[in-house]
């Protein structure tokens, strides 16, 4: 991982700091249902405001399309940032036009302040990285930190081009985000595992392509399994398959024996006649697949064989769960490999780094989200740094201004 400055490298004292976080929070009813995002930035906002900094934080909400929509205000969410936090937070509803008044409202703020901007997507720039928009933005401080890995993956203004115009740095959250990547691929304890499931293929090729060269064995699981299955001459019955896919299976298949990288895939599996919660299921071995059949999970040899290469790695990638993780008993695959990576890292002998939403709802699901080494939710930020992208949010905090 290249260098970047962190905020131990900011003189930060009473500046005031434009801060890029995600807000974009899961919201059901009105109400917010995972405050994960938010709870990750407090330590941010903790150092910057306590000697007297203040913390401006600009976020994108939903998909306003550059457009100024009412309902997707981030002023809703001002009370439970500030709970949080343990901070009263100051909510300015700029246009992003003209930004005169939201300077006004930054200087005239208390020292230690926490002010909440309004919806960066509210402005059409926003996401084309309008350089006047990011110039814009810088005016609001002296500083910028982004701490918001989940969005680094996008080349907006306020992501990227904004970076180019104050003094920047990684938020702590950031931070420990990249140390803990660079830990799964730049400089990972070895055997290197990775684990991948999800329903496509045609979603995660880029990740597979990368995955090959760096590590020592690759699980495939979920509906991405059978597309492999099929592509070695398997039947899979009514299972999800995307068979057009078979030449690029062999392919991935044919570079991992070339790289040295063992491919592991379902032996058995849990084989269902509807696609339900608790339908009519039985147990069969991959090679005779009732032709009417759907595979929803890995069966138990399955299991113990992922258990194993486990056992053997140092270090375990996991992206995307085994099987329909969200229908007993098809969960038993995801919860019974999440539970004993979770262990393994317990005792000090793994390693274990996970993310992207399915994983992280899985992991929830088996009660070890928190038991892991590192869990991200950054969805596709996490995903396109496993597939060996450069993240424009992350590269811009390196273009550190002279």
């Amino acid at each position: 991982m290249d260098s970047f400055n962190t905020l131990d490298d900011l003189n930060i004292g009473k500046k005031s700091v434009v801060v890029r976080v995600d807000l974009n929070v899961p919201v059901v009813n009105g109400k917010i249902s995972d405050s994960t995002r938010i709870e990750r930035i407090a330590p941010t906002i903790w150092e910057i405001t306590k000697y007297g900094g203040k913390a401006v934080l600009l976020s994108h909400f939903g998909r306003p399309d550059g457009k100024v929509t009412p309902d997707l205000s981030l002023e809703f969410i001002v009370n439970d940032l500030a709970r949080i936090c343990n901070r009263e937070v100051i909510f300015v509803d700029t246009d992003w036009i003209d930004v005169s008044g939201a300077k006004k409202s930054i200087a005239d703020a208390p020292a230690g302040s926490v002010i909440l901007m309004q919806n960066t997507r509210f402005h059409p720039g926003e996401t084309s990285n309008d350089k006047d928009l990011a110039a814009r933005m810088a005016q609001l401080g002296e500083l910028y930190v982004n701490d918001a890995f989940s969005s680094a993956h996008r080349a907006h203004s306020s992501t990227e081009a904004i970076a180019h115009l104050l003094p920047n740095a990684a938020g702590l959250s950031m931070q420990k985000e990249l140390s803990a990547l660079t830990k799964g691929l730049g400089n990972p304890k070895k055997p290197l595992i990775a684990l991948v499931g999800g329903a496509k293929v045609s979603t995660k090729i880029d990740l597979l392509e990368n995955l090959l060269a760096k590590v020592d064995a690759l699980v495939i699981g979920g509906g991405m399994a059978n597309t492999f299955l099929f592509a070695a001459g398997l039947g899979v019955g009514n299972s999800l398959c995307e068979k057009d896919l078979a030449p690029t299976a062999i392919r991935i298949m044919d570079r991992a024996v070339d790289e040295q990288c063992s491919i592991i895939l379902p032996v058995d599996a849990m084989v269902a006649f509807k696609f339900e919660a608790n339908a009519p299921h039985r147990l069969y071995g991959v090679d005779a697949i009732d032709p009417m059949g759907m595979i929803l999970d890995v069966g138990p040899m399955s299991i113990q064989r992922i258990k194993a290469a486990i056992d053997d790695a140092g270090t375990l990638l996991w992206n995307g769960p085994l099987g329909a993780f969200e229908l007993s008993p098809f969960d038993r695959g995801t919860v019974e490999v999440a539970r004993h990576a979770a262990e393994r890292t317990k005792h000090g002998n793994l390693v274990s780094i996970a993310g992207g939403g399915d994983t992280v709802a899985a992991l929830a699901h088996a009660g070890v989200k928190d038991q892991f080494t590192y869990v991200s939710t950054a969805g596709g930020a996490f995903l396109e740094w496993m597939e060996g992208k450069t993240l424009p949010g992350v590269a811009a905090l390196r273009a550190l201004p002279g």
